[in-house]
């Protein structure tokens, strides 16, 4: 993969760019007509759905939290709260992910958002080579190694899709 220098367009390819990750942008045309992002993304870029992860946010006893899921999968609350230690996880109004992580819904990208958030993804990423994320707007998704995922987000990992 090569690596990108900042500038990139978005506070996530910035992000990843001074954090020295590799990292592929992949941008597509957007349909403002599409009923799910993560799909549209899979197939505009030709890959597995299985490969493209969302990134959601939920309330967790009071704090926001991230949940990063397959888009062929939803994200399953009460494991999210188990794997954070909590007790309830509640998804976040989607007005609340916006202002909190600086992007539109279906652009919200793991990276670069205004205040880091803990953090979990599912361990099915941990099965490939690479996965899509968010670029920070609609019609860009970044590919990058499970591992740099989980380690410029500081994420743990579980499984938290059903």
């Amino acid at each position: 993969m090569a690596r990108r220098r900042p500038g990139g367009g978005t506070p996530a390819t910035v992000a990843l760019a001074s954090a020295g990750v590799d990292h592929v942008l992949h941008p597509y045309a957007h349909d403002p007509g599409a009923d799910s992002f993560g799909t549209e993304a899979a197939e505009a870029l030709g890959v597995a759905a299985e490969r493209v992860f969302k990134t959601l946010l939920a309330q967790a006893d009071g704090a926001l939290v991230v949940g990063i899921v397959p888009v062929t999968g939803k994200l399953d609350l009460k494991a999210l709260a188990r794997a954070l230690g909590v007790s309830k996880a509640v998804m976040a109004d989607p007005a609340q992910a916006q202002r909190a992580t600086g992007y539109v819904v279906g652009g919200i990208s793991p990276f670069g958002q205004k205040r880091p958030h803990p953090t979990v993804v599912d361990d099915s990423a941990l099965g490939h080579a690479t996965v899509f994320v968010s670029g920070g707007r609609r019609g860009l998704d970044i590919e990058i190694a499970p591992g740099d995922l989980v380690s410029v987000t500081d994420a743990s990992t579980a499984q938290i899709r059903r």
